[in-house]
């Protein structure tokens, strides 16, 4: 061998991302993963065999609570599955998947799985038999895969630290996992980099080589690259999109343009957006206005800043309407909610819809989203889901969500917060005018 191809060849003895470096013996390798691990479940000490990547996701997994005899749970199932996936990212590359490992997968006696950003396993596909046996350890479409809930796998730890990783035997935190070996890579939005899941390959020893990682990984930039394609270069000449959640002056993108909206003509725009039948000058004067002393006058002013800020042909009146579909983040949400997507949701509920608007229907609709919202992510008890409601500004004080996080996921941190909170609620009265 000579000196110039030595480099190249340690890089590859020695990536921390793959579990079993060529040649190894697959056997010998397992039996000193289950020592390590049997010393971790005992001692919490890690012994030095372990690869760096495991031994933190143990030590996360450990933190989360997460047992070494648990089991996963399905969180979606029919028809909340089958919504949830019609409306993923991951649903418009699924005939990639399955083009460039369906054959792959069913040949050699594997399964193709594909996780969302949760790790929530939204489609498992592959061999007959190899799923059958997978089913045994709800290794199915809607159970939760995340580390959080089943400690490290594959797809779970891929979404967790954002890269391709391979996890061999014994490195599965739970044990009835343990026989099996996985390779996942994390797949991104080409226009955010925000991670949209991870696709994976599970199934043997056979897997346990750098070229299940590496076939993954490709498999992975080959999707975001036809995500890319799929995606318009630009805004569409008649796209007509509201964004209002989070901002207090919605922007309006129409007809290839970006309009920043003032707050009263954001508050007109989320009312008719929702009622595409249209609203009476009544009716509109008493959703924006608590002030009854307000005149139609000072509405009818209003629309026609409005309609020469939009141009011709899109606000029409009698009734007050909008002549063209807009799509609006509000909307995106209310719908997902309603087909029981909750993860989705809550990925696309980016805060309080028009926070500082006092409009009386507008007040309404914000508090019916918000409430609807955390009472389902309350319901469905995703540790994931609550901590990132909790940790956000609109969340960071709601006491239901923090004890429903502290019931799921009960760190140091989180009992901390929520012992905060309730002691600030119960000194808050005492500290009232009398």
């Amino acid at each position: 061998m000579s000196p110039a191809a030595s480099p190249s060849v340690e890089a590859e003895l020695t990536d921390p991302w793959v579990a079993l470096e060529p040649g190894a013996d697959p056997a010998e390798r397992a039996r000193t993963l289950r020592r390590a691990y049997e010393t971790f479940t005992a001692a919490g000490t890690v012994p030095k065999p372990v690869r760096a990547v495991v031994a933190d996701s143990w030590r996360r997994s450990a933190r989360a609570g997460v047992g070494p005899d648990g089991t996963a749970s399905v969180e979606l199932a029919d028809g909340d599955l089958g919504a949830y996936r019609a409306e993923h990212p991951l649903a418009r590359v699924m005939p990639l998947f399955r083009e460039l490992m369906g054959t792959f997968a069913a040949d050699g006696e594997h399964l193709l799985a594909v996780c969302d950003a949760h790790g929530r396993l939204l489609w498992v596909e592959g061999h007959a038999s190899t799923r059958r046996q997978a089913d045994r350890m709800n290794f199915v479409p809607g159970a939760r895969w995340s580390e959080t809930a089943v400690g490290t796998n594959a797809p779970g730890t891929a979404v967790a630290v954002d890269r391709p990783v391979q996890v061999f035997a014994a490195e599965h935190f739970i044990r009835q996992v343990q026989p099996w070996t996985c390779a996942a890579a994390p797949v991104h939005d080409p226009r955010t980099g925000r991670v949209l899941g991870a696709v994976d390959i599970t199934g043997g020893d056979g897997l346990a080589h750098p070229h299940s990682l590496g076939f993954v990984q490709a498999v992975a930039r080959a999707a975001e690259s036809h995500l890319a394609l799929l995606a318009p270069p630009g805004p569409a000449e008649d796209t007509h999109e509201l964004s209002a959640l989070g901002r207090d002056e919605a922007l309006l993108l129409t007809d290839g343009r970006t309009v920043r909206l003032s707050r009263r003509h954001s508050e007109i725009l989320v009312l008719l957006a929702r009622h595409p039948e249209g609203l009476t000058g009544d009716e509109l004067l008493c959703a924006l206005y608590e002030d009854e002393s307000v005149t139609p006058v000072t509405l009818r002013a209003e629309l026609a800043r409005l309609r020469r800020l939009l141009g011709p042909g899109l606000l029409a009146s009698r009734p007050y309407r909008l002549t063209v579909p807009v799509e609006s983040d509000l909307g995106i949400v209310e719908r997902r909610l309603a087909a029981g997507a909750v993860g989705a949701a809550a990925t696309a509920y980016t805060g309080p819809l028009l926070p500082a608007s006092q409009a009386p229907a507008v007040a309404r609709i914000r508090r019916r989203l918000a409430d609807g919202l955390r009472t389902a992510l309350i319901v469905r008890r995703d540790p994931d889901l609550l901590a990132d409601w909790a940790h956000a500004p609109w969340g960071e004080d709601d006491l239901d969500v923090w004890q429903a996080l502290a019931a799921v996921r009960p760190t140091a941190t989180v009992r901390s917060r929520l012992a905060a909170l309730e002691s600030e609620l119960a000194v808050a009265p005492a500290r009232m005018p009398r």
